[in-house]
């Protein structure tokens, strides 16, 4: 190997302007390429030794070097004329597919597709795909949001957020809520087993066999759950859950609950029982705000590994599998961990209503 050539001398914004494109999944790999041998070179390594990690001829090394230093990034990115592929569609057409995509919708549907925006702007289908992936479109996604009108929802998070990142000495916190209507449901047919080539089958209806509520407390700190499934869920349940956990607590510990605002947790009886049992602590979550509660997560996952794809033939079946799950749980817990601060809620939260207000103004 021949000995390297003089290392580049980058200055600190040229350094980050090739930094970025080496990382760059929009531009083209040409450029790619080119911003990689840049910095490489700027590191004093060979040009051989550059061309093979790389992917290209020594001479293509030698000749971006020499171009970077004749002409420094002013001309970076562009093809000579004559060479290289030509666009496709004219910039006033992409153009044209970014508005339609952002700002309108077809006629008679919810969103485009990539053939309903070819069809409409007189393109194939696959240049309106590699359009939209370019710029991150994704007019077939949507997701859900809801943004807490709680009046008091700073002073809320405040103290949801305090107990994740700075819980309290001789004391243990819980996330707490109702799984409510739990569906005991059993498929009409037996279910047939995966194979190879095919999957596990299941029958599109089913029996429904009746219904269970089941309340748990998510230990923060461990990822432990108590769990207690209960026909109804009205404050009666809640406050024999809260005796529950009142003797799986150790004494001498405080107890902080993180709930939300549904009526049985703020019944006249809960709060008279509050009383006479003061190392209970009651943390409300704002208004809309299921994402703050950790043991929601927990349900998520209770949801998706062991009741939609069950079969259940009966209530205490149903009961039975369910705390099946939570023993296997605390076998082996894993605690959820939050790492979200108060401040950088609500400055989102923020945001998200100011956007909301522009979208009403218009």
């Amino acid at each position: 190997m021949s000995n390297p050539a003089p290392a580049l001398t980058l200055t600190d914004a040229q350094h980050q302007v090739l930094e970025a494109l080496s990382k760059s999944r929009l531009a083209s790999h040409r450029e790619v390429q080119r911003a990689q041998v840049l910095l490489m070179a700027a590191e004093g390594l060979a040009n051989e030794w550059i061309s093979r990690v790389v992917g290209v001829s020594p001479a293509t090394v030698r000749a971006w070097r020499a171009r970077f230093v004749g002409e420094g990034l002013k001309e970076f990115g562009k093809v000579k004329e004559g060479r290289g592929r030509k666009p496709a569609i004219p910039e006033s057409k992409i153009a044209e597919i970014v508005e339609l995509t952002r700002f309108s919708k077809p006629e008679g549907a919810t969103h485009w597709s990539v053939r309903s925006m070819a069809a409409r702007v007189g393109v194939s289908p696959a240049q309106v795909q590699r359009i939209w992936a370019a710029r991150g479109l994704k007019p077939h996604l949507i997701k859900t949001f809801k943004l807490s009108t709680d009046p008091n929802f700073d002073e809320k998070l405040i103290d949801v957020c305090g107990l994740y990142l700075n819980p309290p000495e001789n004391a243990m916190v819980f996330c707490m809520d109702e799984k409510t209507s739990i569906q005991a449901l059993d498929r009409s047919q037996p279910s047939l087993p995966m194979v190879r080539g095919r999957a596990e089958t299941v029958t599109h209806d089913y029996k429904r066999n009746g219904t269970t509520t089941l309340f748990a407390a998510l230990e923060v700190a461990t990822g432990k759950v108590l769990g207690s499934c209960v026909p109804k869920h009205r404050h009666d349940e809640f406050l024999g859950f809260l005796k529950t956990i009142e003797k799986e607590v150790p004494k001498g510990l405080q107890i902080h609950l993180i709930v939300d605002n549904y009526a049985t947790h703020k019944h006249s009886n809960v709060k008279a029982w509050l009383e006479k049992n003061p190392r209970f602590h009651l943390h409300f979550t704002p208004t809309s705000s299921s994402w703050l509660n950790l043991v929601e997560r927990w349900f998520r996952d209770l949801t998706e590994r062991a009741l939609r794809r069950g079969v259940f033939h009966s209530v205490p079946d149903l009961i039975e599998k369910i705390e099946a799950y939570i023993r296997v749980n605390n076998e082996n817990p894993t605690p959820l961990i939050w790492t979200a601060t108060a401040d950088s809620i609500i400055e989102k939260v923020r945001r998200g209503r100011v956007a909301l207000q522009a979208t009403k103004q218009n």
